[in-house]
């Protein structure tokens, strides 16, 4: 089968359908999905198994006609944040009407302030919050609303509510959620000064403004002089900007401005509101669009969870050839081919395995030495040394039918704490033994986890 790279949504689908199974598995049909099971493969990979796990997702909600409500979530966050975006645009109405209210005379500064204040605010509330992994600090209010609006929870679950958690888990949290709710942020605040710019603008064509500034605090030429460096840029992009006498004319008290002075004061304000409003905003939405796109990209499923040990199991069952290397001359051989129980992985060529704490009923594969049974302080030192000379692979044997306590995960942390290549643990059995049980399997997997080893390089017999 044809491995292709698979997009985020048919991760957040399966995310989606894991929910669904996990509770209400009982009310599936799972009629489409039953030739799946057994597959034969030589060797586990990430991408295959991805792909085996889609095509199994498909069937599942084609046949079961989950598609609209899987899809639901999706939409009610796209409705709340059109809900957000228009309250946004109220907000920045309402917002540059009161800076000017009923006075034909505008202080330029204030105007300024409440334009352009509340969202620098926010643009060095979010640098914070991203630069420090502070969540509400990156987020706004209106964004936590919208997240909270397409995760609220039922009182009871349902096939709809579990696919709406899911939803919210894969696409509103970690990584991926703070770039998507950072979007929104940004965009909510380009919604507010573009409305409020717009408002703004139609105002001045209607109605005829003197502009003025003053202070109580400062001396007379701080405001001329901050006036002059915030315009600079202005000249780029070919606004202009009130000149020495235009500002000095325009000091609070100083008299009736011209239509000319009235004009640059005009240009002023709208290029600051673009240079220093919508410009950086559009950058940071950039930044953030890119950035959501790239944990996207890398966003991965959980295979250490119960439910992909399982699937892994079912999918991904691995194929054997035997045949007979010295065979009896005597003898008629009938070569056959032996499909032997689910093995989630391949060990590696040239591995070098080292056991920890394995008795004598514990089985190791027949291809595979071990080197060395780590049993106290004595051979654990002496394993950390022969790891630390080997060129290849390490495979960690370990007792499946024991309790993975810390004593082992601290030892198996040691062990891949002296080699630069991917570690490799395998969960051995014992001879004519009972199966061991799921959860204690599951927890191996989970310090695997732990301590770093990926789930794909965890070989169950």
């Amino acid at each position: 089968m044809a491995v292709k790279k698979n997009n985020f949504a048919d991760l957040v689908r399966i995310e989606q359908l894991r929910k669904i199974e996990s509770k209400k598995a009982e009310d599936l049909s799972y009629a489409s999905v039953s030739d799946m099971d057994g597959q034969a493969t030589t060797d586990f990979k990430y991408p295959d198994f991805i792909q085996r796990l889609t095509l199994r997702t498909k069937r599942l909600v084609h046949d079961n006609q989950l598609e609209a409500l899987l899809f639901k979530p999706q939409k009610q966050f796209k409705h709340a944040s059109r809900i957000c975006f228009v309250v946004a645009a109220i907000l920045g109405v309402l917002l540059a009407g009161n800076a000017l209210g009923e006075s034909a005379t505008l202080n330029i500064y204030w105007l300024l302030a409440v334009l352009l204040g509340f969202n620098l605010l926010s643009i060095l509330l979010w640098i914070a919050g991203i630069s420090f992994n502070l969540h509400r600090l990156s987020t706004g209010v209106a964004a936590q609303l919208v997240g909270w609006w397409a995760s609220r929870k039922k009182k009871e679950d349902t096939i709809a509510s579990l696919a709406q958690l899911a939803w919210w888990e894969s696409c509103l949290t970690g990584a991926v959620g703070k770039w998507r709710i950072s979007v929104l942020t940004h965009k909510f605040w380009l919604v507010y000064l573009t409305a409020g710019m717009v408002f703004l603008i139609l105002l001045m064509l209607a109605k005829q403004y003197n502009f003025i500034w003053g202070t109580t605090l400062l001396s007379e030429s701080s405001l001329p002089k901050l006036t002059q460096v915030l315009g600079k840029p202005m000249e780029y992009i070919g606004l202009g900007m009130p000149d020495s006498q235009q500002i000095t004319a325009s000091r609070m008290g100083a008299g009736k401005q011209d239509a000319e002075t009235r004009g640059a004061w005009a240009r002023f304000i709208i290029g600051m509101l673009i240079i220093y409003g919508l410009l950086p905003r559009f950058i940071l939405l950039g930044i953030s669009v890119l950035m959501q796109k790239w944990a996207q990209y890398r966003f991965k499923l959980d295979l250490y969870l119960p439910y992909y040990i399982e699937l892994r199991q079912h999918l991904m069952t691995r194929k054997i050839k035997a045949k007979v290397v010295d065979a009896d001359p005597q003898t008629p051989v009938k070569q056959t081919d032996i499909t032997l129980p689910p093995v989630s992985n391949t060990i590696p060529q040239n591995a070098h395995a080292f056991g920890i704490e394995l008795d004598d009923q514990s089985v190791w594969p027949d291809a595979v030495n071990c080197r060395l049974n780590i049993v106290d302080l004595k051979s654990n030192e002496e394993a950390s040394r022969l790891i630390k000379t080997i060129d290849g692979p390490l495979l960690i044997g370990v007792a499946a039918h024991r309790i993975p306590d810390r004593g082992v995960q601290r030892i198996v942390k040691e062990l891949i704490a002296n080699t630069n290549a991917k570690p490799w643990l395998i969960l051995l059995k014992r001879q004519s033994a009972e199966p061991v049980s799921n959860a204690r399997e599951f927890a191996w997997f989970r310090l695997a986890e732990a301590c770093g080893i990926p789930a794909e390089h965890v070989i169950t017999q």
